[in-house]
């Protein structure tokens, strides 16, 4: 059973209504700002450094805990991430975006355990997000990931059709985007792939985000329309101004479909020079990322020079260690 949550499991959405969150969560001190940023960027080893420095004199900054089960949670680091988002949560639990990186800790940690512990872990997933929800009913991330929840996730877990149509009908008339990806996602799950699109499309014409977009495209990869899947991903890299994490998407999903190897490569490489990189698609998978598809097309030196850049920043990240490895 799978219960990540987030579209093409390369990464997980973080919009800028969460930074202004996170900041307000800081309190102002400087060495949890300084390792923000530093997650941002995709600079863990940093980053970890410096919250151990801050946890070492306070150990019940909750901030603190909580980028540091971040910085694991972005190397895939499943129980390291799980151990310091239950310290952010028993520290500040009331906190709406501890509770949804806790949910998160546990769907990739019960990704990767055996069915008797992953039921426990979905479990918890289910109460976490919900939980998220409940602290903010505003929190878009949390509606997005409890949904899909809902949708993959069986009953006896806390998921269910019944409850994620429940959940699409109360944000409605707030959050339409959001509303319309989840009945996507439950025509989807049903085998309704007519309606699925609709209500993909639906939710692109309402947000005009890169994000909705990329979801269009995905859905039409899913289902062996590469072709169809291109002017979406293109509207999406289009309408990504800031160049972020949406270009990673749809650099990921033409890589899978076989599509436009020169755009892919070419929005990988403005991701990684961009200013607005962030842990949505953190940068050193980027780079692993992108060597990947510099050695599918021949560039063996270019693809070691990734691995590299990759392990410059994140020196325990196991996939670029072997890539660089199987590259030599």
């Amino acid at each position: 059973m799978s219960i990540s949550v987030r579209l093409t499991r390369v990464r997980l959405l973080v919009l800028c209504a969460f930074f202004s969150a996170a900041q307000s969560f800081a309190g102002g001190n400087a060495g949890n700002a300084q390792a923000n940023a530093l997650l941002q960027q995709g600079k863990v080893d940093q980053a970890r450094v410096v919250l151990e420095q801050t946890l070492a004199g306070q150990p019940d900054d909750a901030w603190a805990h909580s980028l540091l089960c971040r910085v694991y949670y972005a190397q895939d680091m499943a129980d390291a991430a799980v151990n310091e988002c239950e310290k952010a949560v028993a520290y500040a639990p009331n906190d709406s975006e501890t509770q949804l990186w806790m949910g998160r800790a546990y769907g990739m940690k019960a990704e990767r355990a055996n069915p008797l512990v992953a039921f426990a872990l979905a479990r918890k997933v289910h109460a976490s997000f919900e939980r998220a929800l409940e602290l903010d009913p505003n929190n878009v991330h949390a509606m997005s990931d409890l949904g899909e929840f809902y949708v993959e996730a069986p009953g006896i877990v806390g998921g269910g059709m019944d409850k994620a149509q429940n959940l699409a009908r109360r944000i409605e008339s707030h959050f339409p985007a959001q509303s319309h990806r989840v009945l996507a996602m439950i025509a989807e799950k049903r085998n309704d792939n007519a309606t699925a699109e609709a209500e993909f499309k639906a939710a692109a014409q309402s947000a005009r985000t890169p994000e909705a977009y990329v979801d269009l495209g995905h859905f039409y990869q899913r289902h062996h329309q590469p072709d169809k899947a291109l002017a979406p991903l293109q509207a999406a890299i289009d309408a990504d101004h800031s160049r972020d994490a949406a270009l990673v998407d749809a650099a990921s999903i033409l890589t899978a479909a076989n599509r436009s190897p020169d755009l892919a490569e070419n929005v990988l490489r403005e991701y990684l020079s961009s200013p607005s990189k962030s842990e949505a698609a953190p940068a050193f998978k980027v780079h692993v990322q992108l060597g990947k598809l510099l050695a599918s097309r021949g560039d063996a030196a270019g693809a070691r020079r990734e691995y590299a850049a990759a392990l410059a920043l994140a020196s325990n990240y196991t996939p670029a260690r072997k890539a660089l490895q199987g590259a030599s």
